[in-house]
């Protein structure tokens, strides 16, 4: 019994302390990558001229740059970036499927959808097309949860649903593309690429805010979410409150998911790869929300300045990402079908 206790508590230690070095080390990397934002582009800036610019003279020439340009890139692709993690995350835990994240399963393509039939149909963007993209995010989820049913499969039925309705909406887009204004095409690409170039200061308080609110009870509710990876009846035994929480982690998962696509359009592959590679890193498929969140966050800013400084051509950061998420999908659907097992 001795050895028993003794052996968990190493185990334990052991798990609390790969966690805490990876925390640390990407939120030194993301520093960093930080820095390289705010000092690399079209014109470069030294360390203290970005502080000055930030803290003491912002009538000097950087501070444009720096303020209205730089700095909005670096907080909302951040905390976008974050989001789309923990909401990667969050649905491949409760579904218990790496597929399972809501650029798969056609919940940012709803949002997506709602925001390109704005500008291109009836003409409106701004905070109106943000509000409706949100909205129809939730509505999409809706949709696929009611027709997914319930019982045995509800995973299974949720994600080959969602495939299929993120179909009927790219098919959705590429219409409204056709019979839209030619003129707004190019304001409706940046929701379908995802991108940070239009991102401006008075996109940081709907982001931040949710991401605190929301993020915050999904951490609360993470120790549940733990306990539900052990299987449902298994966390009913424990006490868990079992639909309670995967109600509340799907709607704020949903929320992050929707109100991170309206600031930044749907950045490809975030939350599809930040759990797996959370998972990987921390060796601890039960208690990774944390550095799943972080990676995404420093996915995002590794992307945005390769985009911004690898290629002679700037692309959306959205470009970059889904470049880094397609051969992951790959090799997860050939490791799938060599395995033999279902979706």
């Amino acid at each position: 019994m001795y050895n028993t206790e003794s052996t968990l508590k190493k185990i334990y230690r052991k798990s609390y302390h790969r966690n805490l070095i990876c925390t640390l080390t990407l939120l030194f990397v993301i520093t960093v990558l930080g820095i390289l934002m705010m000092t690399i582009g079209n014109t470069n800036y030294s360390i203290s001229q970005v502080v000055k610019a930030l803290f003491i003279d912002q009538s000097s020439k950087a501070s444009y740059t720096i303020i209205s340009l730089r700095l909005p890139r670096l907080i909302v692709g951040g905390l976008a970036g974050f989001s789309f993690g923990i909401a990667g995350y969050t649905f491949q835990s409760l579904l218990r499927n790496p597929l399972a994240s809501p650029d798969i399963i056609g919940i940012t393509s709803g949002s997506s959808a709602a925001a390109v039939f704005c500008i291109l149909i009836i003409g409106v963007s701004g905070a109106l097309a943000s509000f409706f993209s949100v909205i129809a995010g939730l509505a999409v989820t809706a949709i696929i949860f009611l027709l997914s049913g319930k019982g045995n499969g509800f995973g299974t039925k949720m994600i080959l649903i969602g495939i299929g309705m993120q179909a009927v909406l790219n098919a959705l887009i590429s219409w409204m593309l056709l019979v839209g204004s030619e003129y707004d095409v190019g304001t409706a690409l940046r929701w379908l690429r995802g991108s940070l170039n239009s991102v401006t200061l008075s996109d940081i308080p709907a982001v931040a805010i949710t991401t605190v609110m929301c993020g915050g009870l999904m951490f609360v509710c993470n120790r549940y979410l733990r306990i539900m990876q052990l299987g449902d009846e298994f966390a009913s035994t424990l006490g868990s409150p079992i639909n309670l929480v995967r109600i509340c982690c799907m709607v704020c998962a949903l929320v992050l998911s929707a109100v991170a696509t309206s600031a930044t359009g749907p950045i490809a592959s975030i939350a599809f790869l930040s759990g797996p590679i959370a998972v990987g890193i921390t060796r601890n498929g039960k208690n990774a929300m944390l550095i799943s969140g972080l990676v995404g966050t420093a996915l995002v800013y590794a992307a945005e300045l390769a985009s911004k400084n690898l290629f002679s051509t700037k692309y959306p950061v959205g470009v970059i990402t889904g470049i880094l998420g397609a051969p992951y999908l790959l090799f997860l659907l050939l490791r799938l079908n060599r395995k033999g097992d279902k979706i």
